[in-house]
């Protein structure tokens, strides 16, 4: 579900939006748009015409890659620092996967055909979208090793801190049913793994809700490639 509130500048809150000059930010704000989006909301279908470029201002997006059954495995996530579907800007028609909203945020929307044109318009925005792009595909090619070659319990500690970073709680909504596709493994196999980290005490799992009790602990738990990403994504911030 996907909830229109008002039109307008952002405040800032996302930090690509933040990174813009006024004038290159001018091109944008007529058409931006404040939309409150639920949990489990589907922005995007893989493979389906991209209508609209999300900058999000809280909460977590989550990009999976869409098998042929119809079943997914997450790649990417995107909070407040980035976009989902920035491609569009660059004249990409289609998404490569799947988008959907994880823990529940605004963000500020834009039809990506204005996007295209402000971005047609502004070496500016071309500029950022296109670096924005380079750090996205680290996420990615970083999760696809991810994926491949790391415990799924370390996976999941990797899970749980990266949507830490983008909440403002240490309370996160998640339900097995997410957790599990997002990792690509059984709702079983999600059970089992968020008891045994509870009962280390670094996390009190209960119904529907996951709070993170010992994050330096948790940080012990993590394989290389939570710090890999935010390694990169704390120099592209920093040097902007």
């Amino acid at each position: 579900m996907v909830h229109a509130e008002n039109n307008g500048t952002p405040n800032g809150r996302n930090w690509l939006l933040a990174l813009l000059p006024p004038a290159d930010l001018a091109l944008l704000s007529p058409y931006l748009k404040d939309v409150t989006v639920k949990q489990g909301a589907l922005l995007q279908e893989a493979g389906e015409p991209i209508d609209f470029v999300y900058f999000p201002h809280s909460g977590m997006i989550s990009v999976l890659a869409v098998m042929q059954s119809g079943n997914g495995i997450e790649t990417a996530t995107i909070g407040r620092e980035g976009a989902v579907n920035a491609l569009a800007g660059f004249g990409v028609p289609n998404a490569a996967g799947r988008a959907v909203q994880q823990i529940e945020g605004t963000s500020s929307r834009i039809a990506a055909s204005h996007f295209r044109t402000a971005v047609n318009d502004s070496a500016g925005i071309r500029d950022l979208i296109a670096r924005y792009t380079d750090l996205k595909m680290t996420q990615i090619l970083q999760s696809a090793g991810c994926n491949a070659l790391h415990s799924v319990q370390a996976r999941l500690c990797r899970w749980l801190l990266q949507t830490r970073d983008r909440a403002d709680s240490d309370t996160l909504a998640l339900t097995q049913e997410f957790l599990s596709e997002m990792l690509g493994v059984n709702r079983t196999t999600v059970t089992v793994l968020a008891r045994a980290l509870q009962d280390e005490g670094l996390i009190n799992y209960r119904r529907g809700k996951v709070a993170l009790i010992d994050r330096p602990r948790l940080e012990k738990r993590v394989c290389e490639c939570y710090a890999a990403v935010r390694r990169k994504t704390d120099v592209f911030f920093s040097t902007n």
